[in-house]
Parts: C-alpha cells; structure tokens; sequence
C-alpha cells in the first residue's frame, strides 16, 4: 500500500484545499521498521506526526518497576503523536512496531502550519482527539465490566477506521501481540479469537487476522450472543 493511498483515504487529507494537499505530498517521509523496533521513545522531543501505512504500532508504557503495558493498537490508517505536538511536550509513551510497518511522518512545521490554515484540519484533531479520549474512557470501562472475549473483540475494533476501505482491514499480527493489547496470555487470546471467528467477525489464519464484519466486532458482548 503506497504512502498516497494512506493520504488519499485520510480524511484530513480530503478536506485540504490543492495547495495544502501539495504541501503536505512535499513534505511527507515514509519510513520502514522491523518487528519491535521503536517508532518512537517516551521522553523525546515530538517532532512528528505520524501515519500507518501498513502494519501496526503499539502504545506501549513500562513503569518504575520494569512492568509493561500496552494502552492501544493502531494499524493501516491511524495517525497519532497530535497530542504531543499540540502540547509542545515531551511524548508520554514510546510507539513500537508490531511487526515489520510502514509509517508516513509529517514534520511538526507542517503540523502546525495547518493548524494555522486549516479550518478543517482542525476540525478533524478535535474529532480525532475526542475519539482518542473515548477509546481510553471504553478501555477502562471494557476491563472493568466486559467478559474477556468481548475485551479481545473491543481491542481489535478500536484499531481500525470506520471510513477506511474495508479491504484493508486485515492485522498481521500473532495471537501473543492480540493478548498484549487485551491484557490476557496467548492460550487465553487464543480462545477468543477462537469465538469471535465462530460467531463470522474475523477469519483468522497463521500470523493473520481479517476482520469481516467491524460494526459487529465493535458492539460484540460474548453474554448477549450466548442468550441469543
């Protein structure tokens, strides 16, 4: 997948006027890294906005006492870091690549030279930052009152894009990562995938996940469809 079907699909993109679009074709870098290579560190200056073209990017955080956690998946269509750049902050976590990805960076100039042109790429951060703030919101909820298969089937959804092209909903990724961003063991993982395929949400094969049917991946609630 090239760098301008990322760019052609995003809707920020798609609400420049010619000249804006062009500068951010100009300006745009696209970058490869391998499995567990970090994208970013937490601690380090943002200088970036940044885009998945393929793969997925984990957000990932260890404490003082050397435990880790990862907070979100973000794969083909994401863009994050805003948050930082808005700020003029340090990052407050470290990106790590899920496998071998393909990233597309736009430097802070550009940023916030949109920031300062754009309606409507305004307009989209505060639809992307709200959105963000509801992922958390629904990550703390989802722990806290969903059975465990329905976490695995929130963890996938909430990585995808709704108005992306459905044809790109597809992880490489392995049932240990899945468990990483549910929080839960492999064998564990692996058992939910497991239902969510027998219930036509996901078709999974080695080392692949397609996602056949987001809206339902996203509402899926195991003790709702064990009534049905």
């Amino acid at each position: 997948m090239p760098v301008d079907f990322l760019l052609d699909h995003s809707p920020w993109m798609q609400g420049l006027n010619a000249a804006e679009q062009n500068k951010v074709r100009q300006d745009v870098q696209v970058k490869t890294f391998n499995a567990e290579s970090f994208v970013c560190y937490r601690g380090e200056k943002a200088n970036h906005w940044i885009g998945v073209i393929n793969g997925v990017v984990k957000i990932n955080n260890v404490s003082l006492s050397g435990k880790s956690t990862t907070l979100i998946g973000l794969a083909s269509g994401a863009w994050f870091g805003e948050g930082s750049l808005l700020k003029e902050e340090l990052r407050k976590y470290d990106a790590i690549a899920m496998g071998s990805c393909e990233l597309a960076f736009i430097s802070k100039h550009t940023f916030t030279w949109l920031l300062d042109n754009s309606i409507q790429f305004n307009r989209f951060l505060i639809n992307q930052l709200n959105k963000r703030l509801g992922q958390f919101i629904g990550a703390i909820e989802n722990e806290r009152l969903l059975d465990v298969d329905s976490r695995v089937a929130r963890s996938l959804a909430t990585m995808f894009n709704a108005w992306y092209p459905k044809e790109t909903l597809m992880l490489k990724i392995s049932q240990e990562e899945v468990g990483q961003l549910a929080g839960l063991s492999r064998q564990r993982a692996n058992a939910a995938l497991k239902t969510l395929e027998e219930h036509g949400l996901i078709r999974v094969s080695y080392g692949e996940i397609n996602i056949l049917d987001l809206d339902g991946l996203s509402q899926f609630n195991a003790t709702q469809a064990a009534g049905k």
